[in-house]
């Protein structure tokens, strides 16, 4: 019976050094894992506080609504100075007909 129970007891200790690489893997990746969290959540942090200072918000819909709002803007914008070009052309044309 001794010799059954060494003979467990050396089983048990091999699969424990088999175990051993793959224990010291995944806790060096829950360590990356929580510095990973916390620099991530300091990165979130520091973006709320810029977009709060800039946009005066931090809140995404809000940001997202805002940009959108932009973007329309822009496009408004980009129509007028065609429009305006186009305006310039034709009097510039009108002008370099004969009279």
């Amino acid at each position: 019976m001794e010799r059954s129970r060494t003979s467990q007891d050396a089983e048990a200790l091999k699969r424990l050094e088999a175990l051993q690489p793959t224990y010291e893997r995944l806790r060096a990746d829950r360590i990356r894992a929580e510095s990973d969290v916390e620099r991530l959540t300091a990165e979130l942090a520091a973006a709320r506080a810029q977009a709060r200072e800039e946009l005066g918000t931090d809140d995404e819909a809000e940001i997202r609504r805002m940009i959108e709002e932009a973007r329309a803007e822009n496009a408004r914008r980009v129509e007028a100075f065609a429009q305006a070009l186009q305006a310039v052309q034709a009097r510039l044309a009108a002008l370099s007909e004969p009279r």
